[in-house]
């Protein structure tokens, strides 16, 4: 079974570029608008483009009436380019920012990657210092808590909870977990980490240091 792309955008020429682009290879749904968008998504897609400035309901409203019933990657393709649009975006539970206009050839690249993270065959749950990772269905627990974060967000964590002891640098984690050899956006790195900082403070824990001109490592895990 192919995997399903919905692509939101209420320029039909976008959507026609996009759904050409993308069609030979996965199955493509369309929407035009915010509302049209929230009926596409009970199809299930595997991922979602959506663009943010949409009249009526814009692309953030969407993601976050989405978000809490959609584990997919979601991907914003804007025209926006100020770094409080990409504040937003992640706040709202993006997973990755596309800025218009854009290669198709890096976009596929994107697509794809995401893909092959969602589909990455994982079977076991492992404990980290309390914190217990279950992999395959990229989720976190610590005590009697349920961390809702965002595909992306839980890769960072998982990431750097597996390489206890090393610290990475923003560009590495982008790497690992946008996995593509693109180049990277530093700042994507920093919004995910204050988002899963802000999520993970209600638990009682933090799970990533901030280590000064290098990087990030995993926390102590120790409830404050």
């Amino acid at each position: 079974m192919r995997q399903k792309l919905l692509i939101v955008d209420d320029e039909p020429g976008i959507v026609d570029m996009l759904k050409s682009y993308f069609e030979p290879q996965y199955e493509v749904l369309t929407a035009y608008s915010g509302d049209e968008a929230l009926r596409k998504v009970a199809a299930v897609p595997d991922l979602i483009l959506l663009d943010i400035n949409m009249p009526g309901m814009d692309g953030l409203a969407v993601c976050r009436k989405i978000r809490t019933y959609i584990t997919c990657p979601i991907l914003f393709l804007t025209a926006r380019l100020e770094a409080a649009d990409k504040i937003g975006g992640f706040g709202a539970g993006a997973d990755d920012y596309i800025v218009k206009p854009f290669d198709l050839d890096e976009l596929g690249a994107r697509v794809a990657a995401h893909l092959r993270r969602e589909t990455r065959e994982k079977k076991h749950a492992v404990t980290v210092d309390g914190a217990m990772f279950y992999l395959k269905e990229k989720k976190v627990r610590y005590g009697e808590m349920e961390l809702g974060f965002t595909k992306s967000e839980y890769a960072i964590c998982e990431y750097l909870a597996m390489n206890r002891g090393q610290v990475f640098s923003k560009d590495r984690i982008y790497e690992h977990v946008f996995g593509y050899d693109k180049e990277s956006d530093p700042s994507v790195i920093t919004e995910h980490v204050k988002n899963i900082r802000a999520k993970c403070q209600k638990a009682g824990f933090q799970p990533i240091e901030t280590v000064w001109g290098i990087g990030y490592k995993a926390g102590d895990f120790e409830n404050e």
